[in-house]
């Protein structure tokens, strides 16, 4: 039987309503008895005690707001009588230990993956077609339509078929749709292309952050080879994305077929090459096919999107599970999001192995929203209306909830946006909390699947790694099947414990990473590139 509440941590004096309490019900919890005042939704919090003006909201057991007025025990906790409060950090205050989860049924588990020179294991083996700057979105946009109809000669969709319909004057109703077939003429590859606004007319800075994403990307294990078109004068050089990739994989031996428009001559000049030479490419690419490799090999990059009430109850605390088990193994795991890790710096900070790190942390914190505030915002205007609607009502409070995904193991480095993860184990990387620019970067620092939660519902995906959806909530599996992947609801209902959807969602992942199975937004070919412009985001 499902509870009607529940206290996330001992120390907690707000209390989540796990189904929706109608006002004048009582409820039962820890041997105490709660009286709702008012109607309370689902995933929102009420006061366990009464609170004055200026008293400390705690969830999670850390401070996630202060009370702006007094507020009755039993009374929903809301924008209006709650404001976002944090707790101060100054530096490393202790040394967290570790339990490492029991990782018998893991140890010796492989996945089929795609081998690289340099020692990389991908899920995907992908030829990518990427353009230093904006100008040339449309030959990027061009050479997509070309390859696809080609390679792929896809079959017209469901809604291609409505609209010749309504063209046609038919009618809209029982528009029969063929099961889609692997028509690619290539098995063992697949051709992606990206499009952007930057490369030029920005500051400097960010064109040279845009090239050593670039360089992540391709030195990704899930990118067999790549073709890179340039204009000639923007600020990303061609050379400052070689350079990049140079310092980032000083031995690459992948193909890069580069083409820059100025010196080319005309646009039909320029792409009949590039479709020679990436043809050739692709074609060698081909060859590479998976084998067994184990799941230390992976990547996995942590992340949430459309988070509501219940995400930091279960959706999030089982991705930490699984953070858990492949640090215990010694694979790699990636947390981002960096402001939605505000209030739980301490924790974080006491889990760094290195002190450096800790250090490195709370500057890049403090950088972050610096920057922020200077634009007129904070941190605490992260939450979305999404959000705060469905019980995320301050940014501490989203915050601890989100940090769940990183688990419990010791953070072994903190890395800045575009430093790719080298070492085993839980990295924090700098990241926007927006889903497109920190999927983005996730994959650009080596994630070679991406984890992302959400209450909500969201379609991210990524052009080169499969974005595997886990829903908070059995309702949003229901309502949005076609975009959610595995269901974490259960552990609301009481139907699974944290370790058990663990576990299955790390089955779950060996499938897609082996390519048994195709993610939600692999099928409805979201692939999604946006690049943090170092400015503000949030």
């Amino acid at each position: 039987m499902q509870k009607k509440v529940l206290k996330v941590n001992p120390k907690d004096n707000v209390i989540v309503a796990l189904l929706d309490l109608p006002a004048g019900e009582s409820v039962h919890l820890d041997g105490s008895l709660y009286t709702v005042v008012k109607d309370i939704k689902a995933k929102h919090k009420f006061a366990a005690v009464d609170f004055e003006d200026g008293d400390h909201i705690i969830m999670y057991g850390v401070i996630v707001g202060k009370a702006n007025q007094s507020i009755k025990k039993g009374e929903v906790i809301t924008t209006e009588n709650v404001k976002h409060q944090s707790a101060k950090v100054e530096g490393k205050t202790e040394t967290l230990g570790w339990i490492p989860p029991n990782v018998d049924q893991w140890k010796n588990r492989t996945f089929m993956g795609y081998h690289r020179e340099d020692g990389q294991v991908g899920t995907e083996n992908v030829w990518l077609f990427f353009p230093l700057v904006f100008c040339e979105n449309k030959n990027i946009e061009t050479l997509k339509d070309i390859f696809e109809k080609e390679l792929l000669h896809e079959k017209a969709s469901k809604h291609q078929l409505l609209l010749r319909s309504l063209l046609n004057g038919g009618e809209t109703s029982d528009i029969a749709v063929e099961e889609k077939e692997d028509t690619r003429i290539f098995k063992n590859i697949d051709v992606r292309f990206i499009t952007h606004q930057g490369g030029c007319g920005g500051i400097r800075q960010d064109a040279e952050a845009l090239g050593r994403l670039f360089a992540g990307y391709v030195n990704n294990p899930n990118v067999a080879g790549a073709t890179v078109l340039s204009l000639g004068c923007q600020n990303l050089q061609v050379q400052i994305f070689m350079d990049a990739l140079h310092a980032l994989a000083p031995n690459n031996k992948k193909p890069i077929v580069v083409y820059e428009q100025q010196k080319s001559g005309t646009i039909d000049e320029m792409l009949t090459g590039v479709i020679k030479d990436s043809y050739e490419g692709i074609k060698k690419a081909n060859e590479i096919e998976r084998k067994p490799a184990s799941i230390t090999k992976l990547n996995i990059g942590l992340e949430c999107g459309g988070s509501d009430g219940f995400s930091g109850i279960s959706a999030n605390p089982v991705l930490g599970e699984v953070s858990d088990i492949m640090a215990a193994v010694g694979g790699t795991t990636m947390l981002a999001e960096f402001p939605e890790l505000c209030g739980v710096e301490q924790e974080l900070v006491n889990r760094c192995i290195n002190d450096e790190d800790g250090v490195k942390f709370l500057q890049l914190m403090k950088d972050f929203e610096k920057s922020v505030v200077a634009a007129g915002s904070g941190f605490d205007m992260n939450p979305s209306p999404g959000n705060i609607k469905d019980g995320l009502i301050t940014d501490a409070m989203k915050s601890a909830g989100a940090a769940k995904k990183g688990g419990a193991a010791p953070i072994v480095e903190v890395l800045d946006f575009t430093e790719y993860a080298t070492k085993p184990g839980l990295n924090l990387l700098c990241t926007p909390g927006n889903d497109a620019e920190c999927t983005t970067a996730l994959v650009g620092s080596g994630a070679t699947v991406v984890l992302f939660t959400t209450g909500l519902g969201t379609p991210m995906g990524n052009p080169i790694a499969p974005v595997v959806k886990i829903s908070s909530n059995t309702a949003l599996a229901e309502k949005m099947p076609d975009i959610i992947d595995f269901n974490a609801g259960t552990v609301i209902s009481g139907d699974k414990t944290i370790p058990e959807a663990a576990d299955e969602l790390l089955e779950y992942i060996i499938k897609v990473a082996s390519g048994e199975v195709k993610t939600k937004a692999d099928l409805l070919n979201q692939n999604d590139f946006i690049p943090w412009r170092r400015g503000v985001s949030l």
